[in-house]
């Protein structure tokens, strides 16, 4: 335990101990610590308590003299313990600082673990090594077991996501307050004098819903322009859900457009012309075909038909609201009647919205990514260079997916009653869209775009959530190719990664097998053969969590807080003909005054900000000078992208702010 004979007079080392900020992190047990330096010598066992304080109180940082022998070299690791004396013998530790007091420099020793009673812990400075090259390769094994009983895969829907078997002390909220969906919405209705309403009256007028916004909640930018084509356009390259434009090349067969019928819209073009010059954009939401809808609610499966104009706008030509042609399902134009043109958006924007929450949101982030950490977890060492690079995009994101489903999408909760397809078909919609989706497609965000052909600007040109998550993205990839390139300085060293390799096999397992079903993994012969393709799979989960999530989540109040202009459920019947409607058959698709209330409020609430930006990690797990020298110049890269933002939304008439890297959340955590 080491001893006092040889000791200098004069300390030589202070020991800063932070406390990490956990649930019951703090402990009342003994504490011990030695360090060791990079000869063997290590200086006698130092009790770490002061009698005039409460040490290793949560979320604090408790200081201590250390004196060694002369001749103590540099600090290469601790070795610390604790018993199981009082009350709350418990400890999460952060981390070890070692000073030297002479010298002034700082060795550090990231611990990020709960501390068992009565086993010695060996942390080598910076705790971040491959398997192979790990010194304690024991306590590394019997580590990974614990986490793997405490972080199990569950599939709680038949066909579903892979999912958290239950949610581990770990994840839990640290502020629960702050998260308590139901008592922040209502404090928010209180606060907004808003409570008098809620009732199941319907809106006698759009004066009479605008009047919402006579309180504390502030009104959505789109009531200005709503109706307008141009701005119908626009969400679909700067909206809640951009992720679905894509370049027609020629018109689907059971899409009943005709080139006389468009042509008054093409500004001289012949049909054939508009689809050669790629002036001609297509949404096919055919994935919404037949999903059973709560209380027998009728749901559009809409193909919309958009033309890029001389003004380089994208304006909406034809809608058709069903896939399959036929007199009950007529394709709407934007000649046709004031009201029935104004429905047929209304109805297609009803559809949108449906994919949106379901898939390119919760699908598509939440439950995706959930199914990611749990394999994390499970696979990959605290001390694993992979783990600490991917952990400050996990903050969260298990404990605000436990709260939602338990809060919103319970049965007849939130979705239920606000949105049209309601909590059973919501999950139909995401089996569905996960047997599309394709790690090395959809998640590869240039890819995405150049599968939709809509990834070249001279082609498409306004589309800023293209331009900015495609930066973004190349900045993460910069990142994780920085950090990953030092640990894997060469192929052998990923191939006999086996915490790498094991964590992919139960990425791409199939779900039936209790696995996470990833579909379109980077690999060969079922491993990470380069570390290029570990560089990918790093970047497509950073990425996800953070700009993927970002652009679905954030922008939701100023797309669904003024029901009419992005309805999630709509009341009245689907127009099946083209003759004309009025301003009151508008009002009557519109849910009654509680129900819009419901979806104002929450969605208000949604879309606050969550974690600090991305690249400002609430906590530090990668202190290596490389990891370190990595994360500057990728902060650096952020900034260069906010500022560009910043200027060209200066100049634009409808700005999109929502992948500003200032406000670009690290993680998934509301």
């Amino acid at each position: 335990m080491g001893t006092t004979f040889g000791l200098l007079s004069t300390p030589q080392f202070e020991v800063h101990v932070v406390t990490g900020d956990r649930r019951g992190a703090g402990t009342d047990a003994n504490v011990w610590l030695v360090i060791h330096d990079d000869h063997g010598r290590k200086s006698p066992s130092v009790k770490l308590n002061k009698w005039w304080r409460n040490d290793h109180e949560r979320d604090t940082t408790s200081v201590y003299e250390v004196s060694v022998s002369e001749g103590f070299g540099p600090v290469t690791k601790v070795e610390f313990w604790r018993d199981s004396v009082g009350f709350g013998d418990a400890w999460f530790v952060d981390r070890f600082e070692v000073h030297h007091l002479s010298t002034k420099k700082v060795y550090y020793f990231p611990v990020h673990r709960w501390v068992a009673a009565n086993v010695h812990y060996f942390i080598y400075e910076y705790d971040c090594s491959l398997p192979e090259d790990d010194h304690n390769k024991q306590q590394r094994q019997a580590e990974l077991r614990r986490i793997r009983e405490e972080y199990q895969i569950k599939v709680h829907v038949p066909g579903g996501p892979a999912q958290s078997w239950k949610l581990p002390h770990d994840e839990k909220f640290k502020g629960d307050y702050k998260w308590d969906i139901i008592k922040t919405k209502g404090s928010l209705l209180l606060t907004t004098s808003l409570i008098n309403l809620a009732s199941k009256d319907k809106w006698e007028s759009l004066e009479d819903l605008k009047t919402v916004y006579k309180f504390s909640l502030e009104e959505p930018k789109c009531v200005q322009y709503w109706t307008d084509d141009k701005w119908f356009g626009l969400q679909r390259v700067q909206g809640a859900n951009p992720v679905l434009i894509t370049l027609c090349t020629e018109i689907p067969s059971k899409f009943g457009v005709e080139p006389e019928m468009v042509k008054p819209f093409l500004e001289g073009l012949t049909l054939e012309k508009a689809l050669l010059q790629k002036r001609l954009f297509i949404v096919d939401l055919k994935i919404l075909k037949d999903v059973a809808c709560k209380d027998a609610r009728m749901l559009t499966a809409p193909i919309a038909l958009f033309f890029l104009n001389d003004r380089k706008e994208l304006m909406p030509i034809a809608i058709q609201l069903f896939q399959d042609k036929g007199p009950d399902n007529p394709v709407f134009l934007p000649s046709d009647p004031e009201y029935t043109w104004l429905l047929a958006k209304i109805f297609y924007n009803n559809a949108d919205a449906t994919y949106h929450q379901s898939c390119t949101h919760l699908g598509f982030t939440h439950l995706l990514m959930e199914g990611v950490v749990v394999c994390t977890h499970r696979n990959l060492s605290p001390s694993h260079p992979l783990f600490k690079l991917m952990a400050p995009h996990f903050l969260y994101l298990l404990a605000i997916n436990a709260r939602g489903l338990e809060k919103l999408i319970s049965e007849n909760g939130w979705v239920d009653t606000t949105m049209t397809v309601g909590r059973c078909g919501m999950f139909q919609l995401i089996k569905r869209g996960l047997k599309q989706w394709h790690v090395d497609v959809n998640g590869i965000i240039p890819n995405d775009f150049r599968a939709r052909n809509v990834d070249d600007p001279a082609i498409l040109p306004n589309y800023p959530y293209r331009d900015d998550s495609t930066a973004i993205y190349k900045a993460v990839r910069n990142y994780v190719t920085r950090v990953l390139q030092f640990y894997y300085d060469k192929p052998e060293k990923v191939i006999n990664d086996v915490e790498l390799q094991n964590w992919r096999e139960e990425l791409v397992l199939s779900r039936n097998e209790g696995g996470i079903g990833l579909v379109g993994v980077p690999g060969e012969n079922e491993k990470f053969t380069m570390v290029e393709q570990v560089i990918d799979m790093v970047t497509v989960i950073i990425a996800i969590c953070s700009i993927g999530h970002a652009a679905a989540n954030f922008l939701q109040y100023e797309e669904y807080g003024f029901p009419p202009n992005y309805p999630g459920i709509v009341y009245s019947e689907v127009p099946k003909d083209k003759g004309p409607h009025t301003l009151e058959d508008v009002l009557k698709t519109l849910p009654d005054k509680e129900t819009s209330l419901d979806i104002m409020v929450i969605t208000k609430l949604l879309s606050r900000l969550g974690t600090k930006p991305l690249g400002d990690f609430e906590v530090k797990y990668l202190y290596h000078p490389v990891c370190l020298k990595a994360a500057e110049k990728f902060c650096a890269e952020l900034k260069d992208i906010s500022t560009r933002i910043q200027v060209r939304n200066e100049s634009a008439e409808f700005p999109y702010p929502w992948l500003d890297p200032k406000i670009v959340p690290n993680s998934i955590s509301i």
